[in-house]
């Protein structure tokens, strides 16, 4: 992940990213094949999250 991101967006961006899994298999045997998708699931190019990132270009300006 980049570093010149806000703080809160990255934040949002790490749950989300957590949040991005397939569901276990011990959940699929337990119910009987009733829970097999996530609902949560999202890909990178299909749908997009909708955040607005800023990025703090004046900031990265002097580290170069």
């Amino acid at each position: 992940m980049a570093s010149r991101k806000d703080p809160e967006v990255k934040e949002r961006l790490i749950g989300y990213a957590k949040r991005n899994r397939s569901v276990p298999i011990w959940v699929i045997a337990k119910t009987n094949r009733r829970y097999r998708s996530n609902p949560h699931r999202y890909h990178w190019r299909r749908s997009k999250l909708g955040l607005e990132i800023r990025y703090s270009i004046e900031e990265s300006k002097g580290e170069r």
